[in-house]
């Protein structure tokens, strides 16, 4: 047992320093490697030892882009008061350290997103942070389900987890593009943008309404009602 954890470990180090170097690579040359055997060579290791652990430079940028966001998601997961928030404030503690933890990465998080082809729905390199997000997003609009924050609509509630993800490709998106001190424009965007989400997530005088109607209709309270 002792072995095996030693080579988890192992397998995990390696992984990074790859990633690591990869990313170092491509700051300095301004492009991806040619060849992954180049890319190895240069790094001092055997062609075979990347492909244990990535296909392709693809691969390799899509694994970076997921640690990011797990990261994120492990770190906030740890706060004592995490189970006291309500599914809004996860949202929102969610993106803050995720754009925070962004900022270690920017250099090449600029020069992966800007080599994404324009049109493209969900670049590759995005698709395991897509999987990734929605599944914690589901865990919050569940949980806000259950308790009561959010409101419960047939067929539409299905969609909050696409709503949260359009905010993420959007709190994404302007990052990028922020050249504010501090990213302060990406926090009020934040603020603003997670906070209207979650207000039409919840309840409101328009759901108050059609409950109402349902329930004339259901009782023939339109047909009833008493002339004054």
């Amino acid at each position: 047992m002792f072995v095996n954890i030693l080579s988890i470990i192992s397998t995990m180090a390696t992984r990074e320093q790859i990633q690591n170097e990869y990313i170092d690579y491509v700051l300095t040359s301004g492009q991806r490697p040619s060849s992954v055997y180049i890319f190895s060579k240069n790094r001092g290791m055997d062609e075979s030892e990347f492909y244990e652990f990535f296909g392709s430079f693809e691969g390799v940028e899509e694994s970076i882009w997921t640690s990011l966001i797990e990261h994120t998601i492990d770190e906030i997961k740890t706060q004592d008061i995490w189970n006291e928030y309500s599914s809004r404030e996860k949202a929102l503690s969610f993106f803050y350290s995720y754009t925070e933890l962004l900022k270690s990465r920017r250099s090449f998080i600029l020069q992966s997103y800007r080599a994404i082809p324009r049109g493209v729905t969900t670049p590759a390199v995005l698709e395991g942070t897509k999987e990734t997000f929605k599944i914690f997003a589901s865990e919050l609009i569940n949980d806000g389900l259950e308790s009561g924050e959010l409101a419960e609509r047939k067929f539409f509630d299905k969609r909050y987890k696409d709503a949260l993800w359009a905010q993420f490709a959007f709190i994404l998106n302007f990052w990028i593009h922020d050249g504010s001190p501090g990213f302060e424009k990406t926090d009020e965007a934040i603020e603003k943008g997670i906070n209207l989400t979650f207000d039409m997530f919840e309840r409101s005088a328009i759901d108050n309404l059609i409950d109402y109607g349902k329930f004339l209709a259901r009782s023939g309270g339109l047909r009833n009602t008493v002339r004054v």
